[in-house]
């Protein structure tokens, strides 16, 4: 592991709305929005051999059964290099939370990465700890709460949300986690995966747009990463079609900088958008209450919301795929990035 710290669609694609019904078995429903698609059938982000489909996406209408991961333990093969889970808008020690958080132990990823609102509702050190480590604690390096031993090495990498800073400092946040260099902002490699937090925030001192000092760290920083997968991760999201809307100080040209995926929260949905030629994901269900959704943007591809739940990464030699799956294991909505990683 190395850890640094930081200073239209086509006019010519018709759109087909859709409310699908996102497994039949277990009573959901996704709204998705797809561009130049026949049908609206699930096609499986990956081939039987674990290879990926050129950007694959689907929806699942069948949850043939919950949670088809091995337990902690199991001595079933993981064919990956890295797999890790995405939660965000969770801190809030509410049974859904503490559902989403077993969810994500039956899974057993090798790290966890949140789209922050980490400690609602003022990010008070006093609800730190009940918030956070109750529920993932297992995870946590140099964990110094309440709740058993935590990890032996930091397996817990967060990005800080607005209710982080409601306390009007980001102390308690950066107390309670060891993180890199200033902790508000900061990157990480853990095997193929290189992970770029970035604190949205317009308390941040370092700016929060596409000119600001942060910025320019996170331009610099994925030009100079060589790892095959670029992951970055904040709370407010760039595109929404939900209650809060786009963040358009947000809207930093990810893509062009090498970003393999963008994450964010803040908004209390899930909603996957294609933003050129990459994804930017909202996932804000993974513990507090949720919202509804209003006239989705063009560039969303698909919508849910109703159950909280948290996004499953797993990278492999030849690409990385991404599930969200329902607090009950059920999966709802999927897709994978090709690409060649030399080892």
């Amino acid at each position: 592991m190395r850890e640094r710290g930081g200073p239209a669609r086509s006019g010519a694609a018709a759109l087909a709305m859709a409310g699908l019904l996102a497994g039949l078995a277990c009573g959901r429903t996704v709204l998705d929005a797809v561009e130049e698609r026949g049908d609206l059938r699930p096609d499986a982000s990956s081939h039987p051999d674990g290879s990926l489909h050129p950007d694959a996406s689907h929806v699942a209408d069948v949850c043939p059964h919950p949670d088809p991961f091995p337990p902690p333990g199991s001595s079933a093969p993981r064919p990956a290099l890295a797999r890790f889970a995405v939660i965000g808008d969770y801190g809030i020690d509410s049974e859904g939370e503490a559902r989403v958080a077993r969810m994500v132990a039956r899974w057993d990823p090798d790290f966890v990465i949140t789209t922050g609102d980490n400690n609602y509702p003022i990010g008070a050190a006093d609800t730190i700890d009940t918030n956070i480590g109750k529920h993932y604690a297992r995870f946590i390096g140099n964990y110094r709460g309440a709740f058993g031993p935590g990890s032996p090495f930091n397996r817990f990498w967060p990005s800080p949300g607005n209710h982080d800073w409601d306390t009007g400092t980001l102390a308690p946040y950066l107390d309670y986690f060891t993180l890199p260099g200033n902790g508000r902002y900061y990157d990480v490699v853990v095997g193929p995966v290189h992970l770029f937090a970035v604190d949205s925030d317009d308390r941040e001192p370092d700016g929060n747009s596409e000119v600001s000092a942060q910025a320019r760290w996170l331009e610099a920083a994925l030009a100079s990463s060589t790892s095959c997968f670029n992951v970055v991760y904040f709370h407010h999201p760039a595109y929404s079609s939900s209650m809060h809307g786009s963040s358009l100080a947000m809207r930093w040209p990810f893509e062009g900088w090498g970003a393999t995926v963008v994450f964010a929260g803040h908004d209390h949905v899930y909603e996957r958008f294609k933003v050129g030629g990459i994804r930017q994901v909202t996932v804000g269900v993974s513990g507090a209450e949720l919202y509804t959704f209003g006239t989705p943007l063009p560039e969303s591809e698909a919508r849910f919301t109703g159950e909280r739940g948290a996004v499953l990464a797993t990278a492999r030699e030849d690409g990385i795929s991404f599930q969200f799956f329902a607090d009950d294991g059920c999966e709802i909505d999927g897709f994978s990035v090709p690409k060649t990683c030399l080892q």
